[in-house]
C-alpha cells in the first residue's frame, strides 16, 4: 500500500483576504462544501491512513476536520515552526525507517482534482516506478499558459502517454511568453508538488544531496513527544535546520528522476484567478460564493463570507471582489497573482487583516470582537458541545459572561454554578475561573471585558484539557 504524508502547514497569502495566517487556505472551502483539505485527504481515502504534517497553530483544525469527513490519520505531526517542505519530508521518511520497501506519497492538503479516477490511475503508474527505487513526481497537463506554476521537463512530447517519463529538470514559474513557448513543445508539464519513492530510497537521496539535514532531522524525531493526539518534534534540533524546499535540496540534484503525466483536473487553488476558473460560473462567466449578485457583470468573481454582508457587482467585466467580515479586496482577476504584494503593504502599516481574522479559532470553539475601547472589549464566545476552556486568571481584567444559547458551567474560585439562557456571572479580576459546555448543543455567550489591558496574552492558565502552552490564548 501507499502511505501519504500531506503537508498542510502553508500560510496560503495569494489567497488573502480569505486565506490568512491565522486561518490558511487548505482548511478553507474555495470551491465546493469542503474544505481543500477535506477534499484531500477523501481522495485520498483508498491508501493508507495519511501522517499530517502542520504547525501547531494549525494541529486542532486538521483533526477536527478530518473527523468531520469521517476520515481516520494515522498521526499529526507537529512543526515547531516553518522550515518548508525538505526537513518536513525527511523527518516522515524516518518516521518510518523501520518499514524501508513501505512507499510514501508526499503532497499539499490544499490542491483541488476534478477527475479522480485519472488521478488514481496515475498514482498506481506512480506505484510502479516507485518500487523500481526511483522517485517519482506528477506533472499536470497544462491547459493554458500559466505564469503561477512551476513546470517539469521532459525528454519528449508526453502525449497520449500515461506512464512515468524521465524528467530533465525543474522549470521557475516563468513569463507569459515563455510559458505560451514551452506548451507548445508539448514537453513541459505543471509541476504538482507532488512525489513518490520508497522509504529507503528518499532518505539515501538526502543523505546523498542535503545530508546536513539528516541529523538534526533525526534529533527532531528522536526528541518529539506526544501530545494528546500529536507527534510534536523536538523544538531545539528543529531550529538548527535549513528553509529550504525539496526541489532545491533534493529533486533538483537527482538524476534518477521520473514524472507521471496528470490528466485529471488539476489546480493547485493558488490564487483567486484559479477559484475562478475552477468554480461553477453561469452563463456570463460569473462565480457567485456566499452573500453575492452580479447584475450585468461578465467573468466576474464575487465572493461574501459574512452573513450581515450582501455584496453586488455592477457592470464589472474580469474582475474578483472578496468581503469578509474586516476585509474587502477588489482586483482584476487577472492580477491576482499580485495579492502577496497587497500582504506586503498592510504587513508593513501594521494592519491586524494582515494575518489574523476578527473571529478566532480555539480548540474549545472560537470568539469574535465585536466592540473594542480603550478599556472595554465585548466578545461573542461559542464553545462546542462538551468543550471547555482552560482553567486560567487575568491580571489586568474582570469580565461578564451572560449566556444567550445553550447552557454553562461557570467554575469561579472553586464554586461550580450552572447558567443557562438570560443568566450571567462576574468574574472578578484576579478569580480563577473555567468555562465548560455540559449540552449537546453549542454555547453563545457575550463577554464583557473591563480593565487596563485586554490582550490575549494577559492569562495565566492551571490547567487546560488541550496541552496547550501557558503563554497562548484561550
Amino acid at each position: 500500500m501507499i502511505t501519504p504524508i500531506i503537508l498542510a502547514g502553508g500560510s496560503g497569502t495569494r489567497l488573502w483576504p480569505v486565506s490568512r495566517k491565522a486561518y490558511p487556505k487548505q482548511f478553507t472551502s474555495l470551491a465546493g462544501d469542503q474544505t481543500l483539505y477535506q477534499d484531500t485527504l477523501k481522495r485520498l481515502s483508498h491508501l493508507d491512513a495519511p501522517v499530517v504534517i502542520t504547525g501547531t497553530d494549525y494541529r486542532f483544525i486538521a483533526a477536527e476536520q478530518a473527523a468531520e469527513a469521517e476520515q481516520d490519520l494515522s498521526s499529526i505531526m507537529i512543526e515547531p515552526e516553518g522550515r518548508n517542505t525538505a526537513p518536513a519530508i525527511l523527518t516522515a521518511a524516518l518516521m518510518h525507517e523501520d518499514t524501508p520497501d513501505a512507499i510514501l506519497l508526499i503532497m499539499p492538503s490544499d490542491h483541488i482534482v476534478a477527475d479522480e479516477d485519472g488521478f488514481r490511475a496515475a498514482l498506481e503508474e506512480g506505484r510502479i516506478a516507485a518500487e523500481e527505487s526511483r522517485i517519482v513526481t506528477f506533472g499536470s497537463v497544462p491547459t493554458r499558459p500559466e505564469t503561477g506554476y512551476g513546470y517539469l521537463e521532459l525528454v519528449a512530447p508526453a502525449g497520449a502517454c500515461k506512464a512515468a517519463l524521465p524528467l530533465i529538470s525543474f522549470v521557475e514559474k516563468p513569463d507569459a511568453d515563455r510559458a505560451a513557448d514551452m506548451i507548445a513543445t508539448g514537453k513541459y508539464l505543471w509541476n504538482g508538488g507532488m512525489f513518490m519513492a520508497r522509504v529507503d530510497t528518499l532518505i539515501e537521496a538526502f543523505d546523498t544531496h542535503a545530508p546536513h539535514l539528516m541529523l538534526p532531522c533525526r534529533a527532531a524525531l528522536a526528541g518529539a513527544q506526544t501530545d494528546l493526539d500529536f507527534t510534536r518534534l523536538a523544538a531545539g534540533p528543529w531550529a538548527k535546520l535549513e528553509d529550504i524546499s525539496v526541489d532545491y535540496a533534493i529533486m533538483e540534484k537527482h538524476d534518477d528522476l521520473v514524472v507521471v503525466p496528470m490528466d485529471c483536473g488539476w489546480s493547485d487553488m493558488g490564487s483567486w484567478d484559479s477559484v475562478w476558473r475552477e468554480s461553477p460560473q453561469d452563463a456570463d462567466g460569473n462565480v457567485m460564493q456566499g452573500n453575492a449578485t452580479a447584475m450585468d457583470c461578465t467573468d466576474t468573481l464575487l465572493r461574501s463570507d459574512n452573513d450581515g454582508v450582501e455584496l453586488v457587482g455592477l457592470g464589472l467585466e474580469g474582475i474578483t471582489a472578496i468581503a469578509t467580515g474586516d476585509a474587502i479586496l477588489v482586483a482584476r482577476t487577472d492580477d491576482s497573482q499580485k495579492v502577496k504584494e497587497v500582504l506586503a503593504t498592510l504587513k508593513a502599516k501594521e494592519a491586524k487583516q494582515a494575518t489574523e481574522f476578527s473571529k478566532c479559532h480555539r480548540p474549545w470553539g472560537h470568539y469574535e470582537t465585536l466592540a473594542l475601547g480603550p478599556r472595554f472589549q465585548v466578545k461573542r464566545i461559542v464553545v462546542k458541545p462538551g468543550a471547555q476552556l482552560s482553567l486560567q486568571s487575568h491580571h489586568h481584567r474582570s469580565e461578564h459572561w451572560t449566556v444567550v444559547e445553550g447552557s454553562a458551567i461557570v467554575h469561579v474560585d472553586g464554586e461550580d454554578m450552572l447558567k443557562t439562557e438570560n443568566e450571567s456571572t462576574y468574574i472578578p479580576l484576579g478569580a480563577v475561573h473555567r468555562l465548560s459546555n455540559p449540552g449537546k448543543l453549542p454555547l453563545t455567550l457575550i463577554e464583557v471585558q473591563s480593565g487596563c489591558y485586554l490582550g490575549e496574552d494577559d492569562i495565566v492558565r492551571y490547567e487546560d484539557i488541550y496541552a496547550r502552552a501557558e503563554a497562548k490564548a484561550a
